[in-house]
């Protein structure tokens, strides 16, 4: 059970949660690129992946700091049910959680580090706000944009990046762990200082 892992659950200084859909099939695709972020940050510090209470689960230290790396397990729109379902078991509120993201509105390779908004039309983050019934979440988002997209925006966001965006999608991801490991050791707006600029 998750709430015994460890014997940390009330040392944790964050429960990250990436958001993406689930499955081979979706893995490299662009709505995925939260998952892909987690998974980086559990390969540099060698964590583990369990299955646990609808999310994939890796309990790791980042800067010296306790986190519970998440990966709901429920499809994109339906992400609060996963991410509500870990508060529960582990006795935590919203304000603990840090989101990541993709960004439609954002180009490839921007980031942008928000303490609180509206979903903005993404509807994994939509879920989650209306599960937990508050707009107060810390997000990371990272821009999946380009100038030529096609009009249906479903199907380009479930497309996976081609061989020629590789190096920025790489570079972002990066910039991303950067800002997480920036948010656990000075806090959201100092982070957002540095990384919205």
């Amino acid at each position: 059970m998750l709430q015994a892992l460890d014997g940390e659950t009330n040392a944790l200084a964050k429960i990250i949660i990436g958001l993406g859909n689930p499955g081979e099939r979706y893995a490299q695709t662009r709505h995925n690129i939260g998952f892909m972020v987690l998974d980086a940050l559990a390969r540099e510090t060698s964590g583990s992946w369990s299955i646990c209470l609808h999310s994939r689960t890796c309990r790791v230290k980042i800067g010296g700091c306790p986190v519970l790396l998440a990966e709901p397990l429920t499809y994109m729109n339906r992400s609060g049910m996963a991410v509500q379902a870990l508060l529960s078991a582990l006795g935590r509120s919203a304000q603990d959680l840090l989101l990541v993201m993709d960004d439609l509105n954002l180009p490839l390779g921007r980031i942008r580090i928000r303490e609180r908004g509206s979903a903005g039309g993404h509807h994994g983050l939509e879920s989650v706000l209306s599960v937990l019934n508050t707009e107060e979440i810390a997000r990371i988002r990272m821009g999946i944009g380009e100038e030529q997209m096609p009009l249906d925006k479903a199907d380009f966001v479930l497309s996976g990046f081609s061989t020629e965006k590789q190096a920025e999608l790489d570079s972002m991801i990066i910039k991303a762990g950067n800002a997480v490991k920036s948010i656990l050791n000075d806090g959201v707006a100092k982070t957002m200082a540095i990384f919205n600029a």
